[in-house]
């Protein structure tokens, strides 16, 4: 499918400059020479101290660097807002964009509290004019995006149940000193805001709606330590879940911070009437397929005939990154300013992927409707 571009190039403002805000700098500066369209102006980034802005601007190539983000979103020569900031700030610089007429670019995930993300998709939805997009990337490998036209089309049949797991361990050392990360007023859900969210976006797109959730969490690290002594973790380290789809499948769910020697372990597998999917993070070039009568699974690697590889690279099996599904996700917030097809997750459908990992939280063993 040709997506439309912008013709006129428009003003960017960066706010945050750390992981995934360098991700997002090489996204809009890599987005039109490979997908085509007017190439975005760099207008401003910001960042505290703002000798650390000016720096990152010259690193990242924007024209200005500022340390108050107010003045960033309110410049009117930005049209664009990209937001990695603490998750603690999304709420307050994604309403203040949007009441400057800005679109939106916002990590995942959404906010804090449902409360927080429902106040945000009401505000993204008085203003239909302005387009709403969240970070979330995996959406974007060719590889999902294979597996999601797979499912759509009918190649293993009616889906029965989808087994999920996303796994890392950049918690698992319990003298790793505590942060904002750890604590609901900062970082608000835990495991299940930082990783659980990426699988519960794919499992909508794979699975439809879910009814239905049965939860428990654990905090596997009481305390950490601190300049000031030892502080308590308030937020999840793991969840584990059952769930029951709108479709009348079934699915299960598990996601750790502390699961030690995972490092990107998104993988799930779809299960149907006449087939399974199988996908892994960490082997995201790859998707295996078993269809009924085959002796096994059959690997596909990524290549040109899968969606969006071909504008990277005209050779199959010559992999894809993780930096590229963000180029992706650029493409398709600039193709919906230009007034084509809604990509999403805009701020409504990353409500309801909130719905579902609050209502994980705060299950606590019994069954949570959805």
């Amino acid at each position: 499918m040709i997506r439309p571009m912008p013709k006129e190039p428009l003003g960017v403002a960066l706010i945050g400059s750390g992981f995934m805000g360098k991700c997002h700098a090489m996204a809009w500066r890599n987005v039109a020479a490979v997908f085509g369209g007017a190439h975005p102006r760099l207008e401003i980034l910001c960042d505290m101290p703002e000798a650390h802005a000016q720096a990152q601007s010259r690193q990242f190539g924007f024209a200005r660097a500022t340390a108050d983000w107010t003045a960033a979103v309110s410049d009117p020569a930005v049209d664009v807002i990209s937001i990695t900031l603490p998750n603690g700030l999304h709420r307050p610089v994604a309403e203040a964009a949007l009441a400057a007429g800005k679109h939106v670019w916002l990590e995942k995930p959404m906010a804090l509290t449902l409360e927080d993300a429902a106040a945000m998709a009401e505000a993204a939805a008085a203003r239909p004019g302005q387009v709403t997009l969240l970070g979330y990337n995996y959406l974007r490998s060719p590889a999902f995006q294979a597996a999601r036209n797979l499912v759509a089309g009918g190649a293993i049949g009616r889906p029965l149940a989808f087994r999920g797991i996303y796994d890392e361990d950049y918690s698992a050392d319990p003298s790793l000193p505590w942060s904002w990360r750890m604590t609901h007023e900062g970082g608000g859900l835990g495991a299940l805001g930082d990783l659980g969210c990426h699988l519960v976006s794919q499992m909508l797109a794979l699975m439809g709606p879910v009814a239905e959730v049965t939860a428990l969490t654990q905090i596997a690290v009481a305390e950490r330590p601190s300049p000031e002594g030892m502080k308590a973790v308030e937020n999840e380290d793991a969840a584990l879940a059952l769930l029951r789809f709108a479709s009348g499948a079934q699915g299960s769910f598990a996601t750790s911070r502390v699961a030690r020697g995972r490092k990107c372990r998104l993988q799930w597998e779809v299960h149907g009437t006449e087939g399974t999917l199988v996908f892994d993070q960490e082997n995201m070039n790859e998707l295996w397929l078993h269809r009924a009568g085959d002796a096994g699974f059959t690997r596909h690697l990524t290549g040109p005939d899968q969606p969006d590889f071909a504008a990277f690279c005209p050779a199959p099996g010559h992999n894809f990154g993780f930096n590229e599904q963000k180029v992706i996700e650029a493409r398709d917030l600039l193709s919906t300013i230009a007034g084509g097809p809604a990509a999403g997750p805009d701020f409504a459908a990353g409500l309801a992927i909130e719905r579902i990992i609050h209502a994980m939280a705060a299950s606590g063993g019994r069954p949570v409707r959805l």
